[in-house]
């Protein structure tokens, strides 16, 4: 009859070979204690537990130190040696082409249906001459104070127009409307009015 091996009192030495190799030679203490632990599991297969339990684990935690750092060495070879990546296009690809010419589309219909001093305002601050808002607020007959609150209001219309999916990319915080690439949002809407 086999006696189970007393693996309780196994784990504490498991544990402090695994963390003394671990720390010489770089490792994830984890990962070499669940290497120990197969390892003396296979050792266990079919055969007795070591003599000297401890002298076994120190042994078999630097083979096993060893060889889990000649596989990292041999990965930063690989690594060092590897070309670098290309850099991403930073223009967006065909899809995104597509998706932002339907998003200009739907933008320049939408802003055609404003009422007429939003019309005026929201193309205003979407001129490609860029104007500032003493001048916007001069070309509409407003103070400029009254500028913010009525862009808020006119801008909330144009997303009303632009339906759901305006809507829904407006509820996250500076967020974008879909299909929008990253920086090209007002990039889109100023292109209604060329």
């Amino acid at each position: 009859m086999t006696t189970t091996p007393p693996y309780d009192r196994w784990h504490p030495l498991v544990r402090t070979a695994a963390r003394a190799e671990a720390l010489a030679h770089g490792l994830d203490p984890a990962d070499l204690e669940q290497s120990l632990w197969v390892r003396l599991l296979e050792r266990l297969r079919g055969a007795p537990p070591p003599a000297d339990p401890a002298a076994w684990l120190r042994t078999a935690a630097r083979a096993e130190a060893r060889a889990a750092g000649t596989v990292r060495d041999e990965a930063d070879s690989v690594r060092e040696h590897a070309p670098a990546p290309e850099p991403a296009d930073p223009r967006p690809g065909p899809e995104q082409q597509h998706i932002d010419a339907e998003l200009l589309h739907s933008v320049r219909e939408a802003v055609g249906r404003l009422p007429g001093r939003c019309r005026v305002l929201v193309r205003a601050l979407l001129s490609p001459r860029d104007p500032t808002y003493r001048e916007i607020a001069a070309e509409l007959g407003i103070s400029q104070g009254s500028l913010g609150p009525r862009r808020s209001h006119c801008l909330n219309c144009l997303g009303r127009l632009l339906g759901p999916a305006a809507v829904q990319a407006r509820s996250g915080p500076r967020s974008r409307p879909a299909g929008f690439a990253r920086g090209t949002g007002w990039g889109i809407l100023r292109e209604t009015h060329r």
